[in-house]
């Protein structure tokens, strides 16, 4: 099927180690070509689920170097060195990221060397295929071109500390899907998500008597709130906007915002087609973008 274009949220949550939200991961499928935005707790499990094998992941690209989006790399990388049918990958473990991508690396090459020794010598694993490459970039514009697949890279603004920090535009066949990464509202989601057929937007609420917290406060400081995101959605008119990343904060004694009041909230600024992206869900872009539900 070289036309298929297809988006799926492998993981739609928050360093809290939900089984329902696993950590944040999207997979790109376009033509022959499959790639990673992130890998969050638990993208390898969601990868499974799909059948999609491990080692079949052209290449993972990275928005930020937060521990929520990055904890599966080690498992993503060496699971999908190994030789069953899950994973058996035939070519080097290729991450893209912003600036410090090398270092991390890098540091994961180090910190898993004796297991690559190991395997090496005891089950005839390819060194070559346990190899990683990086390609770092450190402005906007085009970061990953293969198979008529296109990645657009843009800054976005997570906080004054967190940086560098991307969103995504991807490009196949004439359709795009644009995943914002983590940030406040940002002219540049706007920019780049402009005339999209799918707009992924990170999303982040608390209630009331919680928001006065300084750490809750601080937190949702980060990030885009419900009303935000929705006239992030009416400037930009995707023919789909979707929720992923939901931080929906509680306290010891306090409810985390519902899903209702979640599209409520956005509703007062944005009134077109919208989903609350849930793991798995998936996106299939065409004349239309249609959205499949995998049953759990």
């Amino acid at each position: 099927m070289a036309s298929m274009f297809r988006v799926t949220l492998l993981g739609t949550g928050v360093p809290i180690p939900r089984p329902d939200r696993f950590g944040p991961a999207t997979l790109i499928q376009a033509g022959d070509r499959t790639i990673l935005i992130d890998a969050g707790r638990g993208a390898t499990i969601r990868l499974f689920e799909l059948g999609v094998p491990i080692g079949r992941i052209d290449a993972l690209l990275l928005t930020h170097f937060h521990s929520d989006h990055t904890v599966g790399i080690p498992d993503l990388w060496l699971t999908g060195w190994l030789g069953s049918y899950f994973a058996a990958r035939q070519k080097p473990f290729h991450v893209i990221g912003p600036t410090g991508t090398n270092e991390l690396m890098r540091h994961l090459e180090a910190a898993y060397a004796r297991d690559v020794e190991i395997r090496v010598e005891d089950e005839k694993l390819a060194r070559a295929h346990a190899a990683i490459t990086t390609e770092e970039f450190a402005r906007d514009g085009i970061v990953y071109e293969s198979g008529g697949l296109r990645v657009i890279a843009f800054t976005v603004d997570h906080g004054d500390a967190i940086k560098p920090a991307y969103g995504y535009r991807v490009e196949y066949d004439g359709r795009s899907a644009v995943i914002s990464g983590d940030t406040r509202y940002n002219e540049n989601v706007v920019k780049f998500g402009a005339g999209a057929d799918l707009l992924i937007h990170e999303v982040a609420m608390a209630r009331p008597e919680l928001a006065v917290d300084p750490h809750i406060r601080r937190i949702l400081n980060h990030h885009t709130t419900p009303r935000e995101a929705g006239l992030v959605f009416a400037r930009t008119k995707p023919k789909l906007a979707a929720y992923t990343h939901l931080v929906m904060l509680a306290g010891e004694d306090i409810a985390p915002p519902s899903i209702q009041e979640l599209v409520a909230q956005t509703r007062e600024t944005y009134a077109g087609p919208l989903e609350v992206g849930e793991d798995l869900m998936s996106f299939e872009i065409g004349t239309t973008v249609a959205v499949r539900r995998l049953p759990r």
